[in-house]
């Protein structure tokens, strides 16, 4: 994968504030790919951002992350469902258009010219 898409994925990661999450659409329609390939950017290369800050359209993990999001959630008051299955996005959904405006000041100095930003 392109190392300039695979560094602006990250970098919007990076932009998501404490406490708030994005959906994998939400970072794709940013950087100009599809959500399946925001997942594939975390899965591979996301251990170093706040990757737990990233759910389906829902708000929803697969058990295995929500696991493993649940500390960081809890530390960041990111109340999970009734349902135990994610979180309410509507209620902690970042600013999208503080997000795009991060991330433009973010990726400024990237060559590669992939997406909004």
């Amino acid at each position: 994968m392109d190392e300039v898409l695979v560094e602006r994925v990250l970098r919007a990661v990076e932009q998501v504030p404490r406490g708030r999450v994005v959906s994998y659409g939400d970072v794709a329609a940013l950087v100009g790919i599809g959500p399946r390939h925001v997942g594939n950017v975390l899965a591979a290369w996301g251990g170093d951002v706040p990757w737990w800050r990233v759910t389906n359209v829902a708000g929803v993990l697969p058990p295995d992350l929500l696991a493993r999001a649940r500390p960081h959630w809890d530390e960041e008051g990111i109340e999970v469902r009734p349902d135990g299955r994610g979180c309410r996005i509507t209620a902690y959904r970042a600013d999208l258009e503080r997000l795009a405006s991060d991330h433009a000041r973010a990726t400024a100095g990237l060559d590669g010219g992939h997406g909004a930003g």
